[in-house]
This record gives structure tokens, sequence and C-alpha cells, in this order.
């Protein structure tokens, strides 16, 4: 989608166009085969796959069509704070909301056979398997998830991606991409195991918490106008980049909230049992490690 400078009107954003097809068409894409797929995995592991993963998902998908709306690009481009609205929903709402939904089986079931059988045995290939354990890495993912985080703030990077469409889409997919990478670590989406305790992921979770605290911080006390890109477009540029920080403060830490309750909680609970039919049926359809997918897949309707 396109960027349009800072100070256009309407008329140049194109019409206000509020989810552009380049956008629109693989979430739409995705979201049929995810529901292809889900239901016929419903049936198969009803305790892995109800109602409940289905809305995860599709709120995934609706995060991210808000996230990379017209208007709210556009916006990002005036404001800090609706830029941080942008950010925080490519980060810390739609990856976990993604996962949430355990979409690995589901997206591959949903692919006609053909495409399904490539697609699994590509991604059983050991060379992608190596790079998926190398990315799957709590260690590896933290700590890209952190550089892009802070790489894409320094002001110089953070003028070049709005000033420039190509850089845009890069800084776009890096905090999409290693958001995906830390959530899933929290979430572990089935059929992947977790490969860290719960204490451990609660720390992995305050750290990267931490970081979004001290931009926060810099961001709502500052004296001075970090990005100066923004006198131009606001009359008020320190209030604005206050409330940017407020917004990453406030609304910004809700999601880490939650999956640090959840996993205290889950920590001093009882482990869930699966009934046997569920846990048998799990073995067979669908086997992973790390969040790969076995071939196995692919030769099944």
């Amino acid at each position: 989608m396109s960027h349009p400078a800072a100070g256009l009107g309407p008329d140049a954003a194109g019409g206000w166009l509020v989810i552009e097809p380049i956008v629109a068409l693989p979430v739409m894409v995705a979201g049929a085969l995810y529901l292809r797929g889900w239901l016929a995995l419903r049936h198969r592991l009803p305790e892995r796959f109800g109602a409940g993963q289905a809305t995860a998902f599709a709120a995934g998908l609706t995060a991210l069509l808000l996230a990379l709306s017209a208007p709210l690009d556009l916006l990002g481009h005036r404001s800090l704070r609706a830029h941080r609205v942008q950010h925080l929903l490519l980060m810390v709402v739609a990856p976990p909301l993604l996962w949430m939904g355990a979409p690995v089986a589901p997206l591959l079931l949903g692919l006609p056979r053909r495409a399904r059988h490539v697609v699994a045995t590509t991604l059983a290939a050991r060379p992608i398997r190596r790079v998926a354990d190398i990315v799957a890495d709590a260690r590896v993912a933290w700590t890209a998830y952190v550089v892009a985080f802070w790489a894409w703030h320094v002001p110089a990077l953070y003028d070049l991606a709005l000033r420039s469409d190509a850089w845009h889409h890069v800084e776009h997919a890096c905090f999409l991409l290693t958001g995906l990478a830390f959530w899933r670590v929290v979430i572990a989406p089935w059929p992947a195991r977790p490969d860290w305790p719960r204490w451990a992921v609660i720390v992995y979770l305050l750290l990267a918490e931490a970081q979004a605290t001290m931009l926060a911080a810099i961001l709502t006390f500052s004296d001075r106008v970090i990005y100066p890109v923004y006198r131009a477009t606001q009359a008020a540029p320190l209030e604005d980049q206050a409330l940017a920080g407020v917004i990453m403060w406030v609304p910004g830490s809700i999601p880490f909230t939650i999956a640090l309750l959840w996993l205290v909680v889950r920590a001093l609970g009882p482990q869930p049992r699966l009934p046997a039919r569920a846990a048998a049926a799990a073995t067979t359809p669908i086997t992973a490690r790390h969040g790969s997918t076995a071939t196995s897949v692919g030769h099944r309707s």
C-alpha cells in the first residue's frame, strides 16, 4: 500500500480507501484457508479447535487489517500517537491473537491436497527445519524483537520509514515478523511444544515489557521533540509525543499483563490432560517439533 506524505489530503491518499487490495487480499486468503482447515479439524480434534481458536484468529486478522488500513497509515504520518497505535497492533495485538488460533494445522489443511503436500514436504526439509529451529529459539526471538523495536525508533530510521514507501514496508514487516516470533514462544500454539518452563517465559515477557516501558517513559517525559518530522504536522508536537508515550505505557502494557497473568495461573494450576481419544488423534494427523509440521499432513485430506 502507498504511504502518502504528511500533509496530503484525502484525494492524494487514494480517496481514504479503508483497506487496499494488496493488504486485504492476502488476509482474505489466509482467513479462507484457515476456515476450511478449521472446519475439518474441529471434528477430528474438538478439544483443540473450538470456536475460541477461530475467533482469536479472526480477531488477529482484523487487527492486522486495522493496522495497515489507509486512514491509520496516513494518520501515522501526521501524528506520533497514531503511529504508536499502528505499531502496537502489529507487535503486541495481532501476533498473539493469530497464534492463539493455532494456525499451523488449519492453514495447511485448508490448502488443496497437492499444494498441501508440496508445502508440508518443503517445511519438513532439513535446511528449512534448521532455519525454523533457529527462528523458534526463544533467545533469538527475544533478541530480534528487541532489536527491531529499538532500531526503528532511532530518529534517523524512524524518519526514513516515514519518507520512503519501501522502508515503511520493511519497518512494518520487521514489526510483524519479530512480533510473531516473540509471541510464538509465549503462546506455544499447538502442535508446538514449549521449549522453556513457564517461569522462564514469565521472565522473558517481563524483560521485553521493560524495553517498551523505557521508551514510553522517554516519550512521555522528554522536554524536546524526538522526531522532528512531526513539527510540520502537529501544532503541539511535544504534547503529541507525550500522548504517544502514554499509549505505549498503558494500553500497550495490557497484552503483556494478560499474558503474564495467564502464565502465572497455568504455572500454579494443575496440568490439563486431554482425553485419550483426542491425544491419539493429535499424534496421527499432525506431528510437530518446535512448531514445524511433518509431511504426514500433506498426505491427508
